[in-house]
């Protein structure tokens, strides 16, 4: 059977998509325009559309976020190195956040595929230098915390 014939491929690109909202989210709500992330996510819910079937993950993602900014920055600080995260470009932190999300606290998403997707949005929305800049702090994260089940 195929990914397309057991809806896999359409998941896989359902959470892309996902992610690619959810970065957006993250980078508007930085901005300083809302009080929290998912005041974020409510305002551009207001303003614009996601898909009914994005939806899900864009909430599941930014609630984790949120209910673990603190963790995730910790984790993040630990694996830059001569680099501070305030100072990182705001799509690199958000690239960043949103997958050490991922590998820290969503136990359905393997690491690797949460390392080669903020890999493809640093490629995307990011400098030049983000794509192997996300891959470097990612895979620093991976190592320390080992290669045991997430947090939760």
């Amino acid at each position: 059977m195929t990914p397309e014939a057991d809806g896999w491929g359409h998941k896989q690109v359902d959470r892309s998509k996902s992610r690619a909202w959810a970065l957006q989210i993250h980078y508007s709500w930085e901005a300083g325009r809302d009080a929290s992330v998912l005041d974020a996510l409510d305002e551009t819910m207001r303003t614009r559309t996601i898909a009914q079937r994005r939806l899900p993950y864009v909430r599941r993602l930014l609630e984790a976020l949120d209910a673990h900014f603190a963790d995730v920055d910790d984790h993040l600080v630990g694996a830059l190195e001569n680099w501070r995260l305030e100072r990182l470009a705001g799509i690199d932190r958000g690239v960043l956040r949103l997958a050490a999300t991922e590998i820290l606290f969503l136990s359905d998403v393997p690491p690797k595929v949460s390392i080669q997707e903020a890999i493809r949005l640093a490629e995307r929305y990011g400098s030049a230098e983000s794509p192997k800049f996300v891959n470097g702090v990612l895979d620093a994260l991976y190592k320390r915390q080992g290669s045991s089940t997430p947090l939760t």
